[in-house]
């Protein structure tokens, strides 16, 4: 039988592991997780839309922010796809997207849906992160009034 059709797979769990993995800085085995063919629809420029090109984000976030957190506050699966809704944290410690470190620490939400291939291997993710608010907080932006 195989992992899409297979009722014990649980795919929710999978995507908060994938977290848990990157916060504890392990990108090999987060990598571990996507498939050879894995196709990244939230493009980074100057990265590949690929395994490769993920594991260089994240090796690059981790620089930019030792202290990152990716803490899952729900997960949604259904079939071959599951759904994060994740609070990011963390501390501008390092260069990031070419700016200086900054000391500044951001606290946004992102969305991330992944969807799974018959090995249970994520073969694709589109993500959306609150990138204003990032670069707000990093003060590169200024706050607008409050509302």
């Amino acid at each position: 039988m195989t992992a899409s059709t297979d009722q014990n797979v649980d795919h929710a769990a999978t995507a908060r592991r994938l977290y848990d993995l990157i916060n504890a800085g392990d990108i090999e085995e987060f990598a571990s997780h996507l498939a050879d063919d894995f196709v990244e629809h939230e493009e980074t420029p100057g990265l590949a839309p690929t395994k490769d090109g993920v594991q260089a984000f994240f090796r690059m976030q981790r620089a930019a922010f030792p202290d990152l957190r990716m803490d899952v506050e729900d997960v949604v699966a259904n079939g071959d796809k599951a759904v994060a809704r994740v609070r990011y944290t963390g501390t501008q410690q390092g260069e990031f997207m070419g700016m200086p470190a900054s000391g500044k620490s951001v606290d946004i939400q992102l969305i991330d849906m992944f969807r799974f291939g018959d090995d249970g291997l994520v073969g694709e993710h589109w993500g959306v992160l609150d990138a204003l608010a990032m670069m707000q907080q990093l003060g590169v932006v200024p706050a607008g009034p409050p509302a």
